[in-house]
């Protein structure tokens, strides 16, 4: 059956420079405070950055007149689709340098278009440059080069309604650019949700989502979106295609694993047939202390290896746990959560503090059952906050993108990366990052630096490390100061054969550990793919390959 389009409308303005809501951004005096906690920041916080101080030239290309009315050349709304969201985007866009900024904004509206926008794009020499929520952090919705004539953002946020609810088999066919939050308003009326909540749930797609194999909220079972993946509709250059919807299939490589994570070089996702469930009605969650991280490890480990299935088992250091509100005394936090729409979960969150408990956890509290919860939350705690610990996490989690626009205003290097590695590999992995990305950060900048660790996502062979890097930088050098300590991350990461990226996807900041990662005659198939699907080589020029 078909739904509603579209999902709550509102009126709050998007930063063009920075992340989330311009009204949600720290003021000047909080900026300061911010930069109080990094010695060496500025004494005051830089500029909000304007799109009347960019020189924004006129567009180097004209659209033909059947296309004139999916296109903008608006100078706001170019700048706004310029870059993503990492530090290195941020802070150019503080330091009026976001680079190149596109010619046209397109937005399409179905497939149709999509194709002929490809279709004259692919005719003239222009990149097109795939945009949905322009979330990213790795460099993948920005175009940097000269190789090309002109560049068009292809926007897909008006392709955003859920288009079919299939009840029996609970599943929707979803087209690529909803929102999360209006995704999740479509299907509510059906008591049904896709339940993938990454932390920029409010502020980025579907097709974001697929195409960079992004990870949601479930930190052990279902932790990627490719879990829900039934059935993809992409269109290339070479034409439009679509897989067949089943619940499996041993039928040869899967279709569908060509386009998840090929962050717009090989195509366009346009729709999905998505794996549905039902909303839960029972919630527990809590936290638990550990004085000793490589203790809080192991719990978190035998955990993974249980029967138990977390939907929310983060493990927090203590620097993550401080600058979250979660301890003051130096502990690390275990933040606890379990969901399930038919049973309660007590006794299941209780196996898992007991596994803590005898792992050297102390403290555990904890709050159980009801409905609650926002739409967005990315945890699985939900009404009245769980602890302390719980709600301090949660509430720094949804905002910490923002302070780190705040600290960036003063001058601060500050960003995340992660991984994944293998249990065997994990606690030295952990500590050679700490150790040697701090040096260099140190080296780089003549100031202290703090690198921070929590394990976002855990499985029973493995972990997800998250890494928070804060140093004060130098005026007018962060860009590279970041790059560097990016660089000596990537090195760590890559002796110790640990992912570049474990849902961040590759894009162009992370195409040096990339190249690393993947076998030689992988490579060769995907330049091969990339020949036969995107021959004038137009979409997304150097994400992935070359």
């Amino acid at each position: 059956m078909p739904a509603s389009p579209s999902g709550p409308v509102t009126s709050r303005t998007r930063s063009w420079w920075g992340w989330g809501y311009t009204d949600a951004h720290p003021d000047d005096a909080e900026c300061v405070a911010l930069g109080a906690l990094l010695p060496g920041t500025l004494g005051r916080p830089l500029p909000v950055p304007r799109v009347a101080d960019l020189s924004i030239g006129r567009p180097g290309v004209t659209p033909p007149a059947a296309l004139a009315h999916l296109v903008t050349t608006d100078p706001g709304v170019r700048a706004a689709h310029a870059m993503g969201k990492a530090y290195r985007n941020v802070i150019r866009a503080l330091r009026g340098r976001p680079g190149r900024i596109p010619d046209l904004v397109a937005r399409p509206t179905d497939d149709r278009e999509v194709a002929d926008l490809l279709d004259w794009a692919g005719g003239r020499g222009v990149a097109v440059i795939p945009f949905g929520g322009g979330s990213s952090v790795v460099g993948g919705v920005e175009y940097r080069g000269d190789a090309h004539r002109a560049v068009l953002s292809l926007d897909l946020t008006s392709m955003d309604r859920v288009l079919e609810v299939d009840t029996v088999s609970r599943s929707a066919r979803i087209q690529s650019g909803a929102l999360g939050p209006g995704l999740e308003a479509q299907l509510r009326p059906h008591g049904l949700t896709l339940r993938h909540f990454p932390q920029s749930f409010e502020f980025s797609t579907l097709g974001g989502w697929l195409a960079t194999r992004a990870g949601g909220h479930y930190a052990t079972g279902r932790t990627h979106i490719d879990d829900f993946v039934q059935s993809l509709s992409v269109v290339t250059p070479a034409g439009p295609g679509t897989s067949w919807r089943l619940p499996a299939s041993g039928a040869g490589p899967s279709p569908d694993r060509l386009f998840l994570g090929s962050e717009g070089a090989l195509g366009i996702i346009t729709e999905a047939w998505m794996r549905l469930q039902e909303r839960p009605h029972h919630k527990a969650s809590a936290s638990v202390a550990f004085a000793d991280f490589q203790q809080a490890l192991e719990a978190v480990r035998a955990i993974a290896r249980s029967d138990l299935s977390p939907a929310n088992c983060r493990l927090l250091d203590p620097g993550e746990a401080l600058l979250s509100g979660a301890s003051h005394d130096g502990s690390s936090v275990l933040v606890l959560g379990f969901e399930s729409a038919t049973s309660p979960v007590d006794d299941r969150l209780a196996s898992a503090m007991d596994l803590a408990l005898a792992h050297g956890g102390r403290g555990a509290h904890g709050e159980r059952g009801g409905h609650g919860g926002r739409g967005g939350a990315p945890a699985a705690d939900g009404g009245a906050p769980a602890d302390t610990a719980v709600s301090a996490w949660r509430s720094a989690f949804l905002r910490m993108p923002y302070l780190r626009d705040g600290l960036a205003r003063m001058g601060a290097v500050v960003e995340t990366f992660e991984t994944a590695a293998t249990w065997d590999r994990v606690p030295s992995l952990i500590d050679a990052v700490r150790t040697e990305v701090s040096s260099v950060a140190s080296k780089a900048t003549g100031h202290p630096a703090t690198v921070n660790c929590r394990l976002t996502h855990v499985y029973p062979d493995g972990a997800a490390p998250y890494f928070t890097v804060a140093v004060a930088g130098r005026p007018g050098d962060e860009v590279r100061i970041w790059d560097d300590i990016k660089a000596a991350a990537g090195d760590v990461l890559h002796r110790y054969r640990a992912t570049i990226t474990h849902h961040h996807a590759v894009g162009r900041d992370h195409r040096p550990g990339y190249d690393l990662q993947r076998p030689d005659p992988f490579a060769l198939a995907l330049r091969a793919t990339k020949d036969a699907l995107d021959p004038r080589r137009i979409l997304n020029p150097g994400v992935l390959i070359d």
